[in-house]
């Protein structure tokens, strides 16, 4: 019998009083990668060192979300609404993204996951939504995380389009940041109706790279088409563990 794949999901940072603090993953990660048939392991982020020795027990990466990130990796200065970023983080997430692609690893990246992908291969981001695009939508919501406040429109190129079977799909959104010039080896595969880009897929498919910018895990537990990303990427995961 086959062993479940192991599903590396990278920590966010929480600290709770003076006594409490350390990793944080909201457990939307967990469930949805256990019902799918994964085992979830959290990554806690120390050094890039550190993170290239957990990442071979893993048969699958998800980058999750979390904090902004320094500006200073995309060679840019901090906009005046830049949140709280945590420059150990990016450093660990670039090595994790770089390693998952030269050891052909499956690799889910998800909200703040997708916009340090794109850093990771030479592109750079929107700092602030609000303040630097012209008419945005609501990208930060201000109801519960599960349920979807926006469309998105998908490219019927995309691997995405293949797994949700419409080229339109609802989704959640809280995030301020996104992507601005796209990396050389991404494409675009989804966007919002003020041209955010909401989704990319890898130009060099050999396993399961795609990166979105909303949070799925959270709408999965009641969502067909969400939960069936997560069910085509454990499978993803499968088929490599088992090659």
């Amino acid at each position: 019998m086959n062993k479940k794949p192991i599903i590396g999901i990278t920590g966010a940072y929480v600290k709770h009083n003076e006594y409490m603090e350390g990793v944080y993953v909201h457990h939307d990660y967990h469930k949805s990668v256990a019902a799918n048939g994964g085992i979830p392991l959290i990554l806690p982020f120390i050094n890039a060192e550190t993170a290239l020795e957990m990442l071979p027990t893993c048969d699958g990466i998800i980058l999750s979300g979390g904090e902004d990130l320094d500006p200073k990796f995309y060679g840019q200065d901090p906009h005046p609404q830049l949140e709280e970023t945590i420059s150990e983080r990016d450093l660990v997430e670039m090595a994790i993204v770089k390693y998952a692609i030269e050891h052909n690893i499956p690799l889910f990246a998800i909200c703040r996951g997708i916009q340090i992908l794109n850093v990771s291969l030479g592109g750079t981001l929107i700092q602030d939504i609000p303040s630097q695009i012209s008419k945005p939508i609501q990208h930060s919501q201000k109801i519960d995380r599960s349920l979807d406040t926006h469309w998105v429109t998908l490219s019927k190129e995309s691997r995405l389009f293949q797994i949700f079977g419409s080229d339109q799909v609802r989704v959640n959104s809280l995030h301020h940041q996104a992507i601005d010039k796209l990396a050389e080896d991404l494409h675009v595969v989804a966007l919002s109706s003020d041209g955010v880009i909401e989704a990319v897929e890898y130009n060099h498919p050999t396993s399961f790279l795609i990166g979105v910018q909303w949070h799925p895990e959270s709408m999965a537990n009641k969502n067909e088409q969400m939960n069936n990303l997560f069910k085509e990427f454990i499978n993803s995961c499968i088929s490599i563990k088992n090659s």
